[in-house]
């Protein structure tokens, strides 16, 4: 096996697991915020601008590992992003600072609920979307 297909693949499987690694490792337990997330994505891209440009000007390995950079860096941003105390797209903390309620919904009637549920789900049947 010629060297420089052997780097290639170890590239590919190397951005491969750092891919992998940030959509399943366990989220970070603070939130990272928004403005550094912001400003990873901005810098991921210019790293492909940069690799774009090494590419067009025929100098294949740097631009191979200036796409790798910023595959990692988009990589880790993902992960960032899903810290568990952020409260959605603001990030930067939980709306509800007290403890959970013991009721789910206080004041409702689940019981009636479900009869109704129940009786209406009756009065609508469907056919099955394909008979296999």
């Amino acid at each position: 096996m010629e060297p420089a297909l052997i780097w290639k693949v170890g590239l590919a499987l190397g951005l491969i697991a750092v891919i992998f690694v940030s959509a399943c490792a366990r989220a970070p337990k603070r939130a990272f915020p928004t403005g550094d997330l912001r400003a990873m994505v901005i810098s991921a891209l210019v790293l492909y601008a940069v690799g774009l440009g090494a590419a067009f000007t025929d100098h294949a390995v740097v631009a191979a590992s200036v796409y790798a950079c910023g595959i990692a860096v988009s990589a880790f941003a993902a992960w960032l992003s899903r810290g568990s105390d952020s409260a959605g797209p603001g990030g930067g903390g939980s709306a509800h600072k007290g403890p959970p309620p013991t009721e789910p919904t206080p004041g409702f009637d689940w019981v009636a609920f479900e009869r109704q549920f129940r009786d209406y789900s009756r009065g609508h049947d469907r056919p099955p979307v394909a008979a296999g």
